[in-house]
């Protein structure tokens, strides 16, 4: 057993093996190495160059020249073209609607393709009325009766000159006929409202434009058909409200399929 004398003798042997302990280094200028519970710490050799506070002239930004404003004005160019040609593109599809239609509006809208009533009349059974229908397969020129079908014919200028056709599918397409202006795209559609009838003693035949209707139910009010040959059979045996007859793009007509869609409808009044 140690006595008390050989305290000394048993520091430093621990001294000459290396201590164990855990070191803890002061961070703090000019504290270099120093003791942790009797062992001496090391510590790291500060940098010989301190951080500089400022970028010094070779890390310093260089000034805006003469190219980076040539650059930023190309580029506002650019997104100056880019917006103006949106614009155009969106005047483009938007239906163009002719002064004397200008007081043409809508019924109240409570949905998508869908209003409270009829449309409001806004045109005369005088005037001259031609609808181009522009198609995925080309231009179809139309020319519509508001002499024989007048509420007809007002409700689909009304309707075309805000929209309501563009983007609609011809859902239907057969060998004596075509059929389109359905929202839903399954002839199950409408705007909401259905239409009176309009009857006429104008004969049927290829190119007549007419308003489709449910066998035994009312005319809808928007679900317009073309014919493309003879109608089958004896020929209609209910009121069809032929409001139109093609004039131009009859091939176009031949043409559609239920792939294809009405990109727009323009309005033209002599």
């Amino acid at each position: 057993m140690h006595g008390s004398g050989d305290r000394g003798h048993g520091a430093q042997a621990r001294a000459r093996r290396g201590d164990s302990r855990a070191r803890v280094h002061d961070p703090r200028p000019g504290h270099g190495n120093r003791r942790v519970g009797g062992a001496k710490v090391s510590q790291p050799r500060s940098s010989r160059r301190a951080a500089p506070i400022v970028p010094d002239e070779h890390e310093a930004p260089a000034p805006w020249g003469r190219q980076t404003w040539i650059a930023l004005l190309v580029m506002g160019v650019l997104i100056a073209a880019v917006v103006a040609s949106g614009l155009l593109i969106k005047h483009a599809i938007e239906p163009q609607v002719p002064p004397a239609l200008a007081n043409c509006a809508t019924s109240t809208q409570i949905a998508p393709h869908e209003f409270i009533g009829p449309q409001p009349m806004c045109i005369t059974a005088t005037q001259t009325l031609q609808a181009t229908i522009t198609t995925t397969q080309g231009d179809i020129v139309i020319q519509l009766h508001p002499e024989v079908a007048p509420v007809t014919v007002n409700n689909f200028v009304v309707l075309a000159t805000h929209g309501y056709y563009t983007g609609l599918v011809f859902w239907k397409a057969e060998d004596w006929v075509v059929q389109g202006g359905d929202p839903r795209g399954d002839g199950r559609g409408g705007p909401g409202y259905t239409l009176p009838e309009e009857p006429t003693v104008t004969p049927w035949d290829v190119g007549a434009v007419g308003m489709a209707r449910v066998p035994g139910g009312p005319v809808n009010g928007s679900q317009f058909f073309i014919e493309k040959a003879a109608w089958p059979g004896a020929g209609p045996s209910s009121v069809y409200n032929r409001f139109g007859t093609v004039t131009s793009g009859m091939d176009k007509v031949q043409a559609l399929s239920v792939s294809d869609a009405i990109t727009s409808i323009t309005i033209k009044v002599s």
